[in-house]
């Protein structure tokens, strides 16, 4: 496959020193394990000498004001961050075009499969888990052209070929996982996630993707689509998750888990920091009076378990 053409969406940067990111999407204000995650991203990029770069991912579901609501909530619990903040909305020429390159070396194919088909091949007997099946990838030109008469949409899939893939990460080790034939290109037209984050990561210069853990089995998938595309493999952290009470993943429903929740209970922003950094093993009200103490090797391996009912900002962010 030629090498990719440049992308000229972004301002250029010198490969070094590199750059981390945070990458929310604007669906609702970021909650605290949202704010965790933003926390450690920072503190991973500012303690090794990287840029830390902000990217809207806004592809899907936008809430009018979202986007602003958590830049602001960024700041207020001291988080700055290099240049302009990209919207992947304003980048759509940009992953068409490499899902043409990709489709014009033979590396895609068209799928028809609707969400509930792929869910009940997937659940057959030896399905990879997970794992598209493969249903649509040898489709016979009758096949293709029936599907189009009776007017069903068409997403543009990855033809991968290979079924794993081994990436690094900081707290995981040497992570090998499935990779499967992703999604490129919605039915509707709209770039999926695989596609848009590993072109945006690459036109950014960020070498360094850290992120929740819920997404560890995704990096495979993104880091073979990387090198299909010709560009470096970043080296990632994968930290885990904020559960709630029940030991589920933290969500706005479990209460009072965003910024405006805690202030609007007494709590400063400040504080609402002291206890993120707290859950990490960190004393200190500011990103700043943590870093110099932030070392990647001691942080914890398991889920913090907050319960916002029984959250004490007196007693738990002195």
């Amino acid at each position: 496959m030629d090498a990719p053409e440049p992308d000229t969406a972004l301002p250029a940067n010198s490969p070094e020193p590199g750059a981390g990111r945070y990458a929310p999407s604007p669906s609702g204000d970021l909650h605290l394990g949202n704010l965790r995650t933003a926390v450690l991203a920072w503190l991973f990029a500012r303690s090794t000498g990287r840029r830390f770069l902000l990217r809207m991912e806004d592809l899907d579901r936008v809430r009018p004001g979202a986007a602003e609501r958590q830049l602001a909530d960024l700041r207020a619990i001291g988080l700055d961050w290099d240049g302009e903040v990209i919207r992947q909305s304003a980048r759509l020429p940009h992953y068409r075009a490499a899902v043409a390159r990709l489709t014009a070396a033979g590396r895609t194919y068209e799928c028809f499969c609707t969400r509930r088909e792929i869910q009940q091949a997937a659940t057959a007997p030896h399905a990879p888990q997970g794992a598209y099946p493969g249903t649509c990838r040898a489709l016979t030109p009758d096949q293709r052209a029936e599907f189009l008469a009776a007017g069903r949409p068409a997403a543009i899939r990855l033809r991968a070929e290979v079924a794993e893939f081994e990436i690094a990460d900081e707290l995981h080790g040497r992570y090998r996982g499935a990779v499967d034939d992703v999604v490129l290109l919605r039915g509707d037209g709209v770039p999926a996630y695989n596609l848009a984050v590993v072109l945006d990561d690459a036109a950014q210069g960020i070498d360094q993707v850290v992120r929740g853990d819920d997404l560890l089995s995704s990096a495979p998938r993104q880091a073979y689509l990387a090198t299909l595309l010709g560009f470096p493999v970043p080296r990632y952290a994968h930290v885990p998750l904020v559960l709630n009470a029940a030991g589920q993943r933290l969500a706005k429903r479990d209460g009072a888990v965003t910024l405006a929740d805690r202030r609007a209970l007494g709590d400063s922003a400040e504080r609402v920091f002291a206890l993120l950094a707290g859950s990490l093993g960190l004393a200190g009200r500011t990103p700043a009076a943590v870093l110099a103490r932030f070392d990647p090797a001691r942080l914890p391996r398991d889920p913090w378990t907050l319960d916002p009912n029984r959250l004490s900002p007196a007693k738990e962010c002195p």
